[in-house]
């Protein structure tokens, strides 16, 4: 096929959203997961019912291996990628600064930082036409939290987005003449399972009021936003944020 995605996280929540729009648009999708293989093979059921092609990879973004085979078991089964979703991320329980450790720390950017640099780097070296690839596009899953900080609950997981940013602004530039768009969305209250990890599944009850249009969003919102954010009619648009947020 001439589309080919991978979706990091996408056994769940927004990743699994987005690969399943993304297949009803035409590509070829690979779903990526960490555990939870029973619900990735779920998702390329849905896709595969549909009339579409996917396969389910399992794979630690946090380790280089993992990132290495995961691309190369895309290369093999579905073909060269050409848009990647970053979508993997992870927070842990809810805490003030002074609960914070190293090695918490380093769980949290090892996923979210290092595992959104590796992907990308994976990709930018199929795609880029300096590289004899065809072009592509990238989309960082941010956070509002990268901007408003997340006091009190996961200033760690805040920073962390923060860096997602800072890489999406550096590799738009970086790659910009090579074929390849590079953005991000930054979700806002959304309803996910993520929540639950923060030790409070009900956390979008809690906040809602503070968006604008006092609701939580839902994942198929946010999946809409990326997939235009690689459609041909943001053809010019790289480097941008575009805030899934409710007006918050």
């Amino acid at each position: 096929m001439d589309k080919i995605m991978i979706v990091t996280g996408a056994s769940r929540g927004i990743g699994a959203a987005t690969a399943l729009l993304a297949a009803g648009r035409g590509y070829a999708v690979c779903v990526n997961y960490l555990h939870n293989r029973a619900a990735a093979d779920e998702v390329v059921r849905t896709i595969e019912k549909a009339g579409g092609q996917a396969c389910a990879v399992g794979a630690d973004v946090a380790s280089e291996a993992g990132v290495m085979r995961l691309f190369e078991t895309v290369d093999r089964e579905l073909g060269r990628v050409t848009a990647l979703v970053n979508n993997a991320g992870i927070l842990e329980r809810q805490t003030r600064l002074e609960g914070i450790d190293a090695a918490r720390l380093g769980r949290v950017f090892a996923t979210n930082v290092t595992g959104s640099f590796l992907c990308a780097r994976e990709a930018v070296r199929r795609m880029s036409t300096r590289q004899g690839g065809k072009g592509g596009g990238i989309v960082n899953v941010s956070s509002r939290a990268s901007q408003i900080g997340s006091p009190g609950e996961y200033i760690d997981y805040a920073a962390s987005k923060a860096a997602v940013d800072a890489l999406t602004i550096g590799l738009a530039k970086e790659v910009a003449e090579e074929g390849i768009r590079v953005n991000a969305v930054r979700p806002g209250f959304i309803y996910t399972e993520m929540h639950a990890s923060g030790g409070e599944p009900d956390r979008v009850e809690r906040v809602k009021a503070f968006a604008p249009m006092k609701r939580g969003g839902k994942a198929e919102e946010v999946a809409a936003a990326i997939l235009w954010l690689l459609s041909e009619e943001a053809s010019y648009i790289t480097g941008t944020f575009l805030d899934v947020s409710g007006g918050r």
